[in-house]
């Protein structure tokens, strides 16, 4: 039986010519610092970033290696691909991707479809993950107090006043 290898990406970027996704890695419990170069095959302009992503993703050459890189990642190199394809500048196609990846806090999502929705939710998770502070952080304060202002006027909520309605 093989003992099953655990990779630790240190760092991912994208090739253009040829196209390739390169990752820097280590292999637990070694100091060797190694690189994987990942071909990207059959990616147009036309093609579809986050399904390319993912199909790279679980590919079974690659699942090992891509276990420390977000779905979301390999998506924008994705996309930095396509926009290069399509003639766009790497400026340009960095700016899309940021406009893309920002949230509107005033776009109501509701109204969005399925797969929308999800692309939300992931970018809003991963700066969750990002702003998240942890335990071994350098910043970190156990059991936050914080004072609020009482100067202003309170206001009332609705939902909030008890009430004897049946609901």
């Amino acid at each position: 039986v093989r003992a099953v290898m655990t990779y630790i990406a240190k760092k991912c970027g994208i090739c253009f010519q040829p196209p390739a996704i390169v990752l820097i890695y280590k292999e637990e419990d070694k100091d060797k610092t190694r690189q994987r170069i990942m071909p990207i095959r059959n990616f147009s302009k036309f093609s579809d970033c986050s399904r390319a992503a993912e199909q790279l993703k679980n590919n079974p050459r690659h699942k090992a290696y891509l276990e420390g890189v977000s779905l979301r990642q390999l998506e924008r190199f994705y996309g930095l691909l396509k926009g290069h394809l399509g003639g766009q500048s790497l400026a340009e196609s960095l700016e899309r991707i940021r406009r893309e990846e920002t949230i509107d806090p005033e776009e109501d999502m509701n109204k969005l479809d399925d797969k929308e929705l999800a692309k939300r939710k992931s970018i809003m998770d991963e700066l969750f993950e990002k702003n998240r502070k942890k335990k071994d952080d350098p910043d970190f304060v156990y059991n936050v107090e914080v004072e609020f202002p009482q100067d202003e006027q309170l206001e009332s909520c609705g939902w909030d006043a008890e009430s004897d309605e049946e609901i």
